[in-house]
């Protein structure tokens, strides 16, 4: 039985009130940390690819699904964060509603989401550094700027083979130190890149508006090309699944739960809001760039930029780029701080060694797991390429969506009196529909991407059954988490 042992809310609330992580962020920093994490790779990097190979102008449909989607989970959200706010996100409510088990899966299927996310926005950032210092005659070598085996192609058409992506591996190696000296600072440093970054999208919407060919948009729903997925409605799910990892990043304001001057009134304001902003931002972004493109040239790496190219508003093209790398580092911060408060989470209640679990004596940080976070997150960034990290990524976060919707559902009924601060509204439907809807997006990925997911997940489970449960049974049997979090050495 203690494969289903739940997390008991009082002592999760006595987490919360232990004062070891530093509570120093209000609603504005939390909205835009939100802001921050979603605005990312998505909009800059994927939105081309989804509309050229899946969805055609009709990507603006498969970008509401979405935000519909990631809406109805982010008020499940909403409701847990603001009842239980501690660090740990979806992992520690699935935890207090559905068991250790469950809590196991999804504090392992996080990885795909935080680390193996913060590594695809890496090497999208390190191509958007390249292209912005060969605008004006700098660069690094090629070879150090591609993954192992990769065929870069030089300007004058001759071609090298990458050998490791060095300015991936660096910015997350630079990022990690920021986060482990504060999150004030980190979260300060991020309220400004998204100023920019916001400011640098409406421009591009407000420009571009004026060169949109209506043409383009027909056929709005291209006609199915005779396979599941490519264009046809069939598209504009898997396009949904796709433009999805456009979305990813708000549930990560709920990591910061511990961190919050007021959990309970700020971290539904700091979900909800980011993730309306964004969907309105990014609608608008895909209407203007799928009119002002047509939607069959948009397969490349910078589609936004090639949009600026096309309107001939040459001006606007470096500040376009470098607001895509403004974006790109914003949303790596996110990631980056979500990721060891979930593996801090889980040190405390035994599932991993309790060497996770430490706290920085001066910053009051997660140094541990931050340091290994890193130093991992950068190798992967540096060896791996963006084509076979965005889809696991995108169907890892889709399943913590479905869990953490069905976990409401079960509280609701097993807890009735808890106090919720947050109540999701239009119970029963709300989560049911936000778990359908990402379900279905999951089902609109590939078949390779499911292959992926069940291998990382036989892999997690052998590490519970290895350590975790009997981790987690002699910290239970000690009467709760691992006690002094913050270090003395």
């Amino acid at each position: 039985m203690s494969l289903f042992s739940k997390k008991p809310l009082s002592e999760l609330m006595q987490e919360a009130e232990s004062g070891t992580l530093r509570r120093s962020l209000g609603a504005f920093s939390l909205t835009t940390l939100g802001i921050g994490a979603v605005i990312g790779a998505g909009i800059f990097v994927i939105t081309g690819t989804a509309a050229a190979q899946f969805a055609g102008p009709a990507l603006v449909i498969s970008m509401l699904i979405a935000g519909v989607g990631c809406a109805f989970a982010g008020l499940c959200y909403a409701e847990f964060a603001s009842m239980i706010p501690v660090a740990g996100s979806a992992y520690t409510y699935a935890y207090a509603t559905l068991g250790e088990l469950f809590a196991w899966i999804i504090g392992w299927d996080l990885i795909l989401e935080y680390a193996l996310g913060a590594s695809t926005i890496a090497v999208g950032w390190a191509g958007n550094v390249q292209s912005f210092l060969q605008d004006f005659g700098l660069g690094i070598p090629a070879q150090w700027a591609g993954p192992p085996g990769s065929v870069v192609t030089l300007p004058g058409g001759s071609t090298v083979h990458g050998v490791f992506n060095v300015p991936a591996a660096l910015v997350v190696l630079a990022i990690s130190v920021l986060l482990i000296i504060g999150i004030r600072e980190s979260a300060g440093l991020n309220t400004l890149i998204v100023i920019i970054k916001v400011v640098v999208l409406l421009l591009f919407v407000a420009f571009g508006a004026a060169y949109i060919n209506r043409a383009n948009w027909h056929p709005f729903v291209p006609p199915n090309q005779g396979h599941f997925g490519v264009f046809g409605w069939s598209g504009v799910l898997r396009g949904a699944g796709v433009i999805f990892f456009a979305f990813i990043g708000f549930d990560a304001v709920s990591t910061a739960a511990q961190e919050a001057k007021n959990p309970q009134r700020d971290m539904p304001i700091g979900i909800m809001v980011s993730l309306v902003i964004c969907t309105i931002l990014y609608v608008a972004v895909a209407l203007v760039l799928t009119g002002i493109v047509k939607y069959t040239q948009l397969n490349v790496p910078a589609p936004i930029a090639l949009g600026i190219d096309a309107t001939g508003i040459k001006w606007l093209k470096p500040i376009v780029k470098l607001g895509a790398i403004m974006g790109l580092t914003s949303t790596m911060l996110v990631m980056l701080l979500g990721q060891p408060r979930i593996f801090y989470s889980m040190s405390r209640d035994g599932l991993l060694p309790p060497l996770l679990g430490k706290i920085h004596p001066r910053f009051r940080t997660p140094y541990v797991t931050t340091a290994i976070t890193g130093v991992v997150v950068s190798l992967v960034a540096g060896l791996f390429p963006i084509a076979v990290l965005t889809q696991l990524t995108a169907m890892g976060t889709l399943l913590a969506f479905v869990m953490v919707c069905m976990g409401v559902l079960v509280l609701r009924k097993r807890e009735p009196h808890l106090n919720r601060p947050f109540k999701t509204p239009g119970m029963p439907w709300v989560p049911i529909a936000g778990a359908l809807i990402c379900f279905a997006q999951m089902i609109g990925l590939p078949g390779e991407t499911w292959a992926r997911l069940v291998i990382w997940l036989v892999i997690g489970l052998a590490i519970y059954f290895w350590y975790g449960r009997h981790g987690a049974e002699r910290v239970r049997q000690s009467g709760g988490a691992h006690v002094s979090p913050i270090a003395a050495d």
